[in-house]
Parts: structure tokens; sequence; C-alpha cells
């Protein structure tokens, strides 16, 4: 009968959504990164899909949150597919049903062959027919929220992590305190909506009901973080969840991704990476907490540039910058002051991009 109660209650808290975020008191204009470098994307204004135009995409990648921290309804979160296939993988979930709602809004899923569900409204079709898996790279709640909030109408798939994110997941939130358990393993009633499986470091698994595979590398984080290189073909694509850089967490952890990357580059293509940018310069290292700066994002964009043979991979693919922390402070907005010492830093030409909730861009 607790058990009962309590599934009742979480039924009832579904219904609760998250207020949709505007953000527009902090949008920032990217034609700042197109004043000097030579492969930076065209002006931005607003949200627009961009493409590689020297080559065809293989990948879409849609961003239903942008932020890291305290910006309930546009938290960590991406949706990404091969341009083969109709079905997306979930790159963390911080925000998601507000997320989908944002992309929806800005015709972010127009290209996708999708079949009304009479049943469902288009964000419940997307949602259930055509979000196939999820990729968690940690079990913090600005990564995952949106997930859980969104399970008690969510349809069953698999939840991809390492295996100590998992069991993150099950203490902490599935285990009918936090939430009801809608996995099938930790604490019974097991639900059985999501079915755990446990990724092993640098171990290749297919992931269901895709056309895409996945390559886990743990990070360095306070809970261990996750990188996942997601492979379709030929083509990559480097989904990095919260992390430190090596010089400050001493594991060299970033370095294992680089090697694997350059190796795995002298025969396929790196369309695009992932990668958070948290605080501006001005943050000490001591209190990074397991996250980047741009000064620090650069020095481990450097050291990967010196592994790859070819030069140009690195500047026809895409970066995404995303994770940065929305602050409650007056003054210069974060977004325009990490893009700002992006650009001053790159002298190697590097393509950044700044996620937006509602992009698109193909890869």
């Amino acid at each position: 009968m607790k058990y009962i109660s309590t599934l009742l209650l979480i039924l009832i808290m579904s219904g609760c959504q998250f207020n949709q975020s505007q953000f527009n008191q902090s949008q920032f204009n990217q034609s700042q990164f197109n004043q000097s470098q030579v492969h930076h994307n065209p002006a931005q204004q607003g949200i627009q899909t961009q493409t590689n135009s020297s080559m065809s995409p293989a990948f879409e990648l849609i961003t239903l949150g942008d932020t890291g921290g305290i910006e309930d309804g546009n938290l960590s979160s991406f949706l990404l597919r091969s341009v083969d296939d109709e079905n997306f993988i979930g790159l963390d979930a911080g925000s998601l049903v507000n997320g989908i709602n944002v992309a929806l809004q800005n015709n972010a899923f127009d290209s996708l062959a999708t079949t009304p569900d009479p049943a469902l409204n288009p964000n419940g079709n997307i949602l259930h027919h055509h979000v196939k898996a999820y990729l968690l790279s940690h079990g913090h709640l600005d990564h995952v929220a949106g997930l859980l909030i969104a399970s008690p109408d969510d349809s069953s798939k698999p939840i991809y992590a390492l295996s100590s994110v998992n069991q993150t997941m099950s203490d902490t939130y599935f285990n009918w305190q936090a939430w009801a358990n809608f996995t099938n393993r930790g604490i019974a009633p097991m639900l059985n909506k999501y079915d755990v499986i446990d990724l092993a470091p640098q171990e290749t698994v297919e992931i269901k009901d895709t056309a895409l595979t996945v390559t886990p590398f743990s990070l360095s984080h306070p809970l261990e973080s996750t990188a996942f290189v997601i492979e379709h073909n030929n083509d990559m694509f480097v989904y990095f969840g919260d992390t430190g850089p090596d010089e400050v967490e001493k594991q060299g952890k970033l370095d294992a991704v680089w090697r694997y990357l350059a190796q795995q580059m002298q025969h396929k293509t790196l369309r695009g990476i992932s990668i958070e940018v948290s605080f501006d310069n001005t943050r000490p290292d001591n209190l990074l907490f397991g996250h980047l700066t741009p000064k620090w994002l650069m020095q481990e964009l450097t050291k990967f540039h010196a592994l790859v043979e070819d030069k140009s991979q690195l500047t026809n693919m895409k970066i995404i910058i995303s994770h940065i922390k929305y602050s409650l402070k007056s003054g210069a907005d974060p977004r325009a002051v990490i893009a700002q010492e992006l650009e001053g830093a790159n002298a190697l030409g590097f393509n950044f991009i700044l996620a937006k909730q509602g992009q698109v861009l193909a890869l």
C-alpha cells in the first residue's frame, strides 16, 4: 500500500511542468566569433539550422537544454540521430519535455519523417516514438531532472551509462523516496519501464533501435562522468559530460579520449564535439569542481590538435560549447564573456558554436 500511495503521488507530481525558459536576456550574437577566424560560422541571429558546407551531414543534433546549474527548463540535454535514421538518442536529460517543446516551436524536427499519433500531441510523438534511448553522463540533477520528471508518461526505452552512474540513479532517485522506481533494477517494486544497461569504459556497444554505436570514456568530476563517442559507419560525434582539465584533475582522462579520437581519425571522420565550458577565465582552479574554463578548454584542444595527423578535420568539425552556468549576478552575460575568451585564444582556428536551446545542427 505504501508503494501504491507513493506511485499515485508521483503520477500527480508529473502533471507539474518546468516553466519554459526564454533566456532572452542572455541571447548571444554569435557574430562575435567571426571577427578574425576563417573557419568560423556565419553570424547567427537567433536559432537556425547550421550545416557543414564542405560535406554532406552525417548527424543531426538538437539542443534541448544548453545551461549548467540553476536554470530549470534549460538544462543539459541533446538529441542526436544519424541522418539515415529517424530515431534519436538522448545525450543527458536535464530538460526533456520542455526542451522538446522549445525545439518544436523552433521547427527543429522539420527534417524528421514522422507519422502523427492521434493519441499523442507532437511532443509526446517525439518522446514516445523517436527518442529510443538515453545516455547519461553522470547523476547530477542538471543532467537527469528532465528524465525523472517525464518518466511517469515516457515510453519504455533503455538507459545506457557507466555502472557507477546507473548505481547513483538507482540509489538516489529511483528509490521510492525521491521518485518511483521506473527501472528494472533496485528497490521493489520495479516498474520496468527503463531497461538499465551498464557500459564498460572503452567498450563499444550498439544502441538499441538506432543506427548508432557508443564507446564510453570515464571523465573526472566529483561524481564519475562520461564522454560518449557516438559512431555511424565511418563518422563520429563526441559528447562530453562534465569534466575538469587533466592538469587540475591529475588523472589523464581527457588525454585518453584525445588519443583514442586521434587514432580513429586516421580512417574515420570526426563531425563534431559537444563539450562544457562552465565558467569564464576568472574562476580559480580550486573552485572549478570538475569543470572547464575557456583557458583550460583551449589547452586541452591544443593537446588534441598536436595528436591529429590531418589538421583540416579539426577546423572542419564543429565544437559545440554547452553547460555555461546561468548567473543571477548583474553585469556581463557569461555567454558573451566566454565567447570572447574563446575567440581571443583561438589561434588554431577551431569552429566554435555556443549551444542554444531549440537549435539544430547538421554535422
